[in-house]
């Protein structure tokens, strides 16, 4: 099948529909490319560098409509670092997590092996369910969440349910589901999915609440390794910098990314509105051909921005070769789910025109396939 040769009119403007790393755009490449030695190779203590933290904290608290009070955060590393993070300065004893996949699974296994906390409270669903929030009387200060888990395409609803810290590891979710920060303290993610840029920082938009936290964990005798302080990542926050040096391309595809998503869609809500459109033509598409149907069952936990569709009588493996012969690519099943699955990246950077262009290639191969 890497022999085939789809038509170039069935083919799409851009052909990348990873789910980690989304597409950059061409336009936020230049944006970089004319900043070029403003920012790059110089101090990141400095306002060039600065600014370009500033626009990106600003536009992120825009976007998300976040709450009077909350702060964001930016920090070296991504989710994983984030995770080792919390454990030592955000969760205080012991952590409830919702696990239904690999990645949200992992945050689990962090809080278990550190000795200083309790074990967790694991509330779990298979692969394709997710699990449903228990309120727990007491002993449990955070709730750890996924809001959406890339591994298998399914999307949480996020909610407040007592009086312990929400924390959501929002790493492919954010820019593109729906969220109400007020029933969320932390909302961390990395930079490379939703907002189209390279990986290595984490954002965090945090309530009042958890800065609290923060600062009543780093104040107390548990040991905090500097990478992973928390109450140093607010300090360098709030002076636009980082702790560490950052990735300033990271930082500056990222901020132009806000800024497009804000004057193309207004807000949020905008934003979401246009991956409800992707996403309800590619379930649509799936659910329409004998040899395809939509992984998730349940339709209001399919995810609007990684979408994962298995395969019947028709090997996903020889219809992915097919489609990256052709420039079409990254839509392979996740690794360890093990199933004859496309997975599809519906991001913000990708645009519905695209995703119909994805569709009719797949058409195409398959028919080819016979």
């Amino acid at each position: 099948m890497s022999d085939l040769t789809i038509p170039a009119h069935l083919l799409p403007s851009d052909g990348r529909f990873g789910c980690g790393p989304s597409r950059v755009s061409d336009a936020a490449v230049a944006e970089l490319a004319s900043l070029g030695r403003s920012v790059l190779g110089t101090s990141h203590r400095q306002a060039p560098v600065r600014d370009q933290v500033r626009s990106l904290r600003e536009g992120m608290l825009a976007l998300f409509a976040a709450p009077q009070g909350y702060e964001v955060l930016v920090t070296v590393g991504g989710a994983t670092a984030f995770w080792d993070a919390a454990v030592y300065g955000l969760i205080d004893q012991r952590s409830q997590h919702y696990v239904f996949g690999e990645f949200s699974a992992k945050f689990a296994t962090a809080a278990r092996t550190a000795p200083w906390l309790a074990e967790p409270v694991i509330v779990e669903a298979a692969p394709g369910g997710r699990p449903e929030p228990i309120a727990v009387p007491d002993g449990v200060d955070a709730h750890a969440w996924t809001h959406n888990e890339t591994s298998t395409g399914v999307m949480q609803d996020i909610r407040r349910v007592d009086d312990a810290l929400v924390l959501v590891d929002a790493t492919s979710a954010a820019g593109g589901l729906p969220v109400d920060l007020a029933q969320v303290d932390v909302y961390y993610f990395s930079l490379q999915k939703g907002f189209a840029a390279d990986g290595g920082l984490t954002v965090a938009i945090v309530s009042p609440r958890a800065i609290e936290r923060i600062e009543r964990i780093a104040a107390s005798q548990r040991y905090v390794p500097a990478f992973f302080d928390l109450a140093g990542v607010v300090e360098n926050s709030r002076k636009d910098q980082t702790y560490n040096t950052p990735a300033v391309a990271t930082i500056v595809l990222a901020r132009f990314q806000v800024e497009a998503m804000l004057a193309q869609h207004g807000d949020l809500a905008g934003v979401v509105a246009a991956q409800r459109a992707k996403a309800s033509h590619l379930y649509g598409w799936a659910e329409a051909r004998p040899w395809a149907q939509p992984f998730v069952t349940d339709v209001d936990a399919r995810s609007l921005v990684v979408a994962t569709v298995d395969l019947v009588g028709v090997e996903a493996d020889e219809v992915n070769a097919a489609l990256r012969a052709n420039g079409v690519v990254d839509t392979e099943s996740y690794r360890k789910l093990g199933r004859n699955q496309l997975r599809v990246g519906l991001f913000p950077a990708v645009p519905l025109a695209d995703v119909e262009a994805f569709t009719a290639c797949v058409d195409h191969v398959v028919e080819a396939l016979g």
